[in-house]
């Protein structure tokens, strides 16, 4: 077997981990300026402004054409609404927690793909799901206060759409899988960013901020959209290529760990032992449900 492969995937795995742990810092930092719903807005736009020069250089336009409608759609699912609900998120929430959340993707993906592909799970991942919930559980019932905080809204919704954004996650992923399994990585990631352009840029007109943001949340709006969207999202369409949904979706493993880091050192955000502790539970569910570890003789 060529070795190459393998370790060009596991570049691909960390490099990803690594912007996306970051994108949650450069969320906050633009939210808090613009709000939720232009700063995924702009994200997706400036993302799809970045790669399409490229899409177009790549001869690859005529594919995007032929399959605007399916790549659009998933742009929706994997872009437009998960960004709108994690900029809210992190406005309420820290940006550890969110992340840890973000990590029950894969756990999601299980779910599902017993459903919806009818993958149906075997012992050791229907273990896992019901362990990984329970963590969920767990962690929802010590972070997510009905009480407003200085925010003026209740952590509890702010938690709530990190899940739904990962339930998002999720559908779009078993979604690529059944209906763009060969599709190249730059169509999938340009073609998803244009359709989420276009979803989002009603509701960001309607929202947009009263004043004009400030320098800072401009860098950060075009490090999101430039390094963590358009150049994450070729990595991510990439991975799925070489890896398959269910090993790509496991990078959500290592973006917490790097979310932590930068919300720690560069936000000085706590981290509590509530939260290491009902996230390692999530991890091993999600670990197991995903199948990327296994019981004994399961």
């Amino acid at each position: 077997m060529n070795a190459t492969p393998s370790r060009a995937w596991l570049a691909d795995f960390l490099m990803l981990a690594a912007i996306w742990g970051a994108s949650f810092m450069f969320m906050r930092l633009a939210a808090l300026d613009l709000g939720a719903l232009p700063t995924a807005a702009m994200r997706v736009a400036i993302a799809a402004l970045f790669l399409l020069p490229l899409l177009v250089a790549k001869g690859h336009w005529p594919v995007l054409r032929q399959h605007w409608r399916t790549v659009f759609l998933v742009g929706l699912l994997n872009s437009a609404i998960p960004f709108a609900l994690y900029a809210f998120a992190v406005m309420h929430i820290s940006t550890g927690l969110s992340a840890i959340l973000n990590a029950t993707v894969p756990l999601f993906g299980a779910l599902v793909a017993w459903i919806w592909l009818r993958d149906r799970p075997g012992l050791s991942r229907t273990i896992g799901l019901a362990i990984g919930f329970g963590g969920v559980v767990l962690l929802v019932g010590g972070q997510a206060s009905f009480k407003p905080n200085a925010s003026g809204v209740a952590p509890v919704w702010a938690v709530l759409a990190c899940l739904v954004a990962t339930t998002c996650y999720a559908f779009s992923a078993s979604f690529t899988k059944k209906h763009l399994p060969s599709m190249p990585p730059l169509v999938a990631a340009t073609g998803s960013q244009i359709g989420a352009s276009l979803a989002l840029a009603g509701p960001a007109l309607w929202f947009r901020p009263d004043h004009m943001p400030s320098a800072a949340a401009w860098g950060a709006l075009l490090v999101l959209g430039v390094v963590c969207t358009g150049i994450a999202y070729v990595v991510y369409f990439r991975l799925i290529e070489r890896a398959g949904p269910s090993r790509a979706l496991t990078v959500t493993f290592l973006i917490p760990v790097f979310a932590l880091v930068y919300g720690v050192i560069l936000l000085g955000e706590q981290i509590t032992p509530w939260m290491l502790g009902c996230g390692a539970v999530v991890f091993l569910g999600t670990a197991l449900s995903s199948g990327l570890i296994k019981l004994p003789g399961r």
